[in-house]
């Protein structure tokens, strides 16, 4: 037979494939209003085990044998996506546990950051809730996080990414750690200054003091200079430090906001290798809110540790047509090889598509956590 012949066959049963897929579907929207009356999970996970056991002896061959699994994982995954979308339709969804406010109450309210005054966390602050906020500061991230917790302070500022070194793994690592939630976010741009006490001359440096990650991101300029780096867990440390000491052979990379707070003077700008560099913070509460007007929504979740799990999960993003704009993965602690994953996606929490991919998403993962829609 030549190639036109045996393409007419396969058009033939390809028909019958989306004949009998739609009969297929039109069944599964039986199963999901028998599920909708009498409370069942859409996900049985045991059930479609059994049955793409029983499909893989149908086979007559190991390649058919992982095609007919991939091909009906498929099947079985649209099936779901369909008894979703009929949950959805009859609000069957559940209510989330968040509530929709107007905006947030920032006029009284009470920040915390993270570092010395001078830090960058202190100037997306003021940036966010303006020069007379109600502010404090705390040593680690850790003490931001446990302040909104416990209440001593109603938002907390945290930097979470920059564009150049990337995320910051230990706010990550908080966010599943605390029952704190993102509302807000504020980005800044970076611009490294090297700092130092009036009437210094770079001949005089022997020493310089900054972050390791602004350290990192002034290579090229700090390569050109024979210089001790020393890493300070804040660059506003590295400023206060250079002050306090008072002595010309030490300067310190940071912004020349914390130069301002410090009484420094700014030797040279900017130092860092790329110009376009920012650095995102997010605004974090105790309160699971979220405003009217929000646009993105951030979440983690925990998969089974098998083939096409990952996969799984994202068509609900696909299905519902979100869009999803990051994804990061962080190993999760005791379980060797095993990761927790990050996404961002624009929407808000009242829209219907969202309500249905959460839906799809909570059955699906060994664990879902809504980190905040801002």
């Amino acid at each position: 037979m030549d190639l036109a012949g045996l393409r007419e066959q396969i058009d033939g049963i390809d028909s019958q494939i989306v004949k009998l897929y739609e009969e297929r579907m039109e069944l599964c929207g039986q199963v999901a209003q028998y599920k909708i009356e009498n409370g069942k999970n859409v996900f049985d996970k045991a059930r479609e085990e059994e049955k793409l056991a029983k499909l893989r002896q149908m086979a007559h061959n190991e390649f058919n044998r992982q095609g007919i699994t991939e091909l009906f994982e498929q099947i079985m995954s649209m099936s779901r996506k369909l008894q979703y979308q009929l949950l959805a339709r009859q609000d069957r969804t559940g209510r989330l546990p968040f509530l929709s406010v107007d905006s947030l109450e920032e006029e009284k309210a009470r920040v915390v950051f993270q570092g010395a005054q001078g830090a960058y966390s202190q100037a997306a602050m003021v940036r966010y809730f303006g020069e007379r906020v109600d502010s404090m500061h705390v040593d680690t991230f850790r003490d931001a996080m446990r302040a909104i917790e416990e209440g001593s302070a109603d938002f907390a500022v945290l930097p979470i990414e920059n564009s150049t070194a990337g995320i910051v793994n230990e706010i990550y690592d908080l966010l599943v750690e605390y029952e704190n939630y993102i509302v807000g976010e504020q980005i800044i741009p970076i611009e490294h200054c090297l700092l130092g006490v009036p009437g210094t001359k770079l001949s005089d440096i022997r020493t310089v003091y900054s972050h390791p990650q602004s350290l990192m991101q002034s290579s090229r300029y700090l390569g050109n200079h024979n210089w001790q780096q020393i890493s300070m867990p804040n660059n506003a440390f590295a400023a206060r430090r250079v002050s306090e000491e008072a002595r010309q052979d030490q300067a310190a990379i940071a912004s020349e906001y914390a130069a301002a707070v410090y009484g420094l003077e700014v030797l040279e700008k900017p130092v860092n290798n790329v110009s376009s560099n920012s650095t995102r913070f997010i605004i974090v509460t105790n309160q699971k809110i979220f405003k009217k007007d929000a646009k993105k929504i951030s979440l983690c979740f925990e998969v089974a540790h098998e083939s096409g799990s990952l996969y799984h999960m994202l068509s609900h993003f696909i299905y519902n047509h979100l869009n999803m704009t990051k994804i990061e993965s962080r190993p999760i602690e005791g379980r060797t090889w095993e990761y927790r994953f990050f996404v961002d996606f624009e929407g808000n929490l009242a829209d219907g598509a969202v309500k249905n991919a959460l839906r799809g998403l909570r059955e699906e993962a060994l664990h879902l956590k809504i980190l905040g829609n801002y």
